[in-house]
């Protein structure tokens, strides 16, 4: 047993929907989640400046003597998590591959849409591991920016998201997908919608959920589960903690203990 936190970061707020499947299945577990607020987004970064940017924020947790980290970024985990594991002697996983295996898991087509931001399309990161893990894969990427000023100003129901959903999805709807990758951490809070507009036949992804068999997996492997009574989520920003308390409680129905403001640079 090893009841050290679990570390977990994104760029932004997003990655409070990955915290919020933790808690939900490993309730024992304690978080320590890192916004990188000051920096945010990584989507327009270089590779070079998402790894140094990464580096710090991993650094940062290990020295707080997390057992694991969980890269609940999508452009991090496409661009860094091979570096953070080569500069870095403890479990790191990010939320793309468990995505990626979920989508094989479940599409009966072998057709499979992908939503994410501007960088994670742009680097193609599910697409590539999706085609090498089954060459008969057809896929179909789609960025979809306005989806996370939705998802943080709360506007997740009504003929707004709709309207852009169905904007968004309209190549979806003439194709054979019958799979969705969810591939940003904010688009779970607008699951309701794309399933509205794409149908009850196909199926939504959400990485950060897929994610926690992934994290389940290491827990097992290295013997570090929790055996604590109930865990606790501390967040840390690299910007003012007041706009992010205000928008975390739609990300994370866990309380969270505190939310406090720290320099990586």
């Amino acid at each position: 047993m090893d009841n050290r936190p679990i570390g977990v970061f994104d760029s932004g707020i997003g990655g409070l929907t990955v915290v919020d499947a933790i808690t939900k299945s490993l309730p024992n577990e304690s978080i320590l989640y890192v916004g990188d607020t000051a920096r945010v987004p990584y989507g327009n970064k270089s590779k070079a400046r998402v790894q140094e940017f990464s580096y710090d924020i991993a650094h940062w947790l290990k020295e707080q003597k997390c057992k694991m980290i969980v890269v609940a970024c999508n452009t991090a985990s496409s661009l860094a998590l091979d570096y953070l594991k080569s500069n870095f002697d403890l479990p790191i996983i990010g939320v793309i591959s468990p995505g990626v295996v979920k989508a094989l898991k479940v599409t009966q087509t072998n057709a499979v849409g992908v939503l994410g931001t501007y960088g994670t399309i742009r680097s193609d990161a599910y697409g590539k591991r999706l085609k090498s893990a089954n060459s008969k894969i057809s896929v179909l990427s789609q960025a979809c920016p306005l989806f996370v000023p939705l998802a943080e100003e709360g506007w997740v129901e009504g003929d707004v998201p709709k309207s852009v959903a169905t904007h968004y999805l309209k190549q979806f709807k003439s194709s054979t997908i019958d799979t969705v990758i969810l591939g940003c951490t904010h688009y779970p809070l607008l699951k309701q919608i794309i399933g509205d507009v794409l149908g009850s036949t196909v199926n939504l992804v959400d990485s950060g959920e897929a994610t926690v068999s992934s994290l389940q997996s290491v827990l097992t492997e290295n013997n570090l589960f929790s055996d604590e009574s109930s865990g606790e989520i501390h967040c840390f920003v690299t910007d003012s903690p007041d706009t992010f308390e205000s928008l975390a409680s739609r990300f994370v129905n866990g309380k969270i203990q505190s939310i406090s403001h720290i320099d990586l640079t």
